[in-house]
């Protein structure tokens, strides 16, 4: 976005404080202090003594913008009572933010000479003549416009229902079953059979089944076994003697 007729107006710049300085005392707690320039202005705050490495200043300065500069410099320094001041870093401060928003809070990082990260120091930049967005609380609508014409359906008639709807149910049960139609079930559309009907000609010869579960039969039983060898009155190859007992007869 460019940013255009900027020349001669006013910009706030707060210098609230920094944070985590690099330390260039080796005994005591140095004093730092920040300087700012844009083009030929120059502003310096006061000394925070005995700041250390964060040091607060909460100070405001007013620069007079210039047309295509939109950079901010700032130098912090370390004071001395005998010896010449202490570089400690410096950053640049970008001002595209504040100048097309109107206002930018925000941490800026310093380096040293080498390059190396020696804090950060916070800003605080205010641009009053920022062109801001119109701001409209009416609620968003559609601009009106001509009735449009009633929308015709891409189908000339109705879709098809699901599938299986249109087709009528069979009238009969066992017709849906049937491949190739239904077939009547009454006997009444066939013809009456001519002859009377014969009587059995044979009566069932085998008794008819009792009513279940049948009578119980009794198991033979397989204990005691019977004796070995057999009896001699068993045998079927023997007559029975004359006298019971072992066969054949003993002499006497």
């Amino acid at each position: 976005m460019s940013i255009t007729g900027i020349q001669g107006h006013l910009l706030e710049v707060t210098v609230v404080g920094c944070y985590k300085l690099k330390d260039t005392e080796w005994i005591s707690r140095q004093d730092p202090y920040v300087c700012l320039e844009y083009a030929s202005s120059k502003f310096r705050t006061r000394t925070c003594t005995d700041g250390g490495k964060n040091p607060t200043f909460q100070e405001k300065f007013t620069f007079s913008l210039i047309e295509g500069l939109r950079e901010l410099t700032v130098v912090v320094w370390n004071s001395n009572t005998v010896t010449y001041d202490d570089f400690i870093g410096s950053g640049k401060i970008q001002l595209h933010k504040v100048l097309s928003e109107g206002y930018d809070d925000c941490s800026w990082p310093l380096q040293t000479k080498t390059g190396r990260h020696a804090g950060e120091v916070r800003l605080i930049l205010h641009y009053a003549n920022a062109k801001k967005p119109a701001m409209s609380y009416a609620p968003s609508a559609p601009p009106y416009g001509a009735p449009s014409a009633p929308q015709v359906s891409m189908y000339s008639t109705p879709p098809p229902a699901a599938y299986g709807t249109h087709y009528p149910p069979p009238t009969n049960a066992n017709a849906a079953l049937l491949p190739y139609g239904s077939y009547p079930t009454s006997s009444a559309a066939y013809p009456a059979d001519p002859y009377p009907p014969q009587p059995a000609a044979y009566p069932p010869s085998y008794p008819q089944p009792s009513a279940y579960p049948p009578p119980p039969y009794a198991q033979p039983s397989a204990y005691p076994p019977p004796p070995y060898p057999p009896p001699p009155h068993a045998s079927p190859y023997y007559p029975p003697g004359p006298f019971p007992g072992i066969y054949p007869r003993p002499p006497y």
